[in-house]
């Protein structure tokens, strides 16, 4: 067996889901509407950490409805626990829902991931499927209502890990990747130091192992059981419309549950459409976690 062939679509929907304890660390935010706290849990051995919104009326005995949130990429230097999701985080913790938004390996407090460049990226589908298994332990959380909210590259995580789980968790998509892999990342390798010299060595090599093929989401969107709600601004300039457009055109063709909202004007992290779209998200969460 070769070391990255448990990252592929189909192995990852047939890996077990090591759930482990969430830990509540310290508090960083208190108001009369919800608290914040920073949080860590373990994912295949490792220390993940990450950003917890809490309503204030969350409690053992009143369980309530959970939003696990995927941001998009964050350079680690510039990177804060919540970037991102923060903002929304706490709007979903005022109407009465719970937020979990994991900083990922390498982020946070979490503990450094694979020094292979595509372990690394992969890593993350095992954090979310292990936090989402993990969802159980936290005494104030229903996990038989949990919905998934990402951005951008959130967005593909998302999208995979509905591929690999066939669950119906209820999803928000805030312009998604949705590119066939590594078409996905190599679009982005313009803004690399050494413009995407090293990916596109190490994928050579990969490429010699693996195939491609059973590691990209368009190939497993028929997958898809959840219903899903995807909005895209059209002056967004890290995720083209035309990849949303494409995206919404065959989760239709394969009669999927799916609403498209487009925002003219709006960029990439929806402003100034921010507040609408958040309504809408609030709705689509209420509607699908009774």
């Amino acid at each position: 067996e070769k070391p990255l062939e448990k990252y592929a679509i189909d192995a990852l929907g047939k890996r077990a889901v090591v759930g482990s304890q969430i830990f509540l660390d310290q508090a960083v935010a208190t108001t009369s509407a919800y608290a914040a706290y920073t949080f860590h849990f373990v994912s295949d051995g490792k220390l993940v950490t990450g950003l917890a919104h809490l309503p204030a009326r969350a409690s053992q005995t009143n369980k309530l409805p959970v939003i696990v949130q995927f941001r998009g990429y964050v350079d680690r230097e510039k990177y804060t626990p919540g970037e991102g999701t923060r903002r929304s985080a706490e709007v979903f913790a005022r109407s009465g829902v719970i937020s979990l938004a994991p900083d990922f390996l390498g982020y946070g407090g979490s503990d450094m991931p694979s020094t292979n460049v595509f372990e690394e990226r992969f890593e993350t589908y095992n954090a979310a499927l292990n936090l989402l298994g993990s969802v159980k332990t936290l005494p104030m959380a229903d996990p038989d209502r949990i919905g998934i909210w990402g951005h951008s590259n959130g967005g593909q995580i998302a999208l995979t890990i509905l591929e690999a789980t066939q669950k119906p968790y209820p999803t928000v998509l805030w312009a998604p990747v949705s590119k066939p892999f590594p078409y996905s990342i190599l679009y982005y390798t313009d803004d690399a130091n050494d413009r995407g010299k090293l990916l596109r060595r190490e994928l050579a090599k990969f490429e010699t192992d693996y195939d491609v093929e059973l590691y990209s989401l368009t190939n497993y969107l028929d997958r898809i059981v959840a219903p899903l709600q995807i909005h895209q601004g059209t002056a967004d300039e890290s995720v083209p419309q035309k990849w949303s457009g494409e995206l919404v055109k065959t989760l239709k063709e394969k009669e999927k549950d799916v609403a498209y909202f487009t925002y003219p004007g709006a960029d990439h992290n929806m402003v100034p459409a921010w507040n609408t779209v958040v309504s809408r998200d609030i709705e689509f969460f209420r509607r699908n976690l009774k």
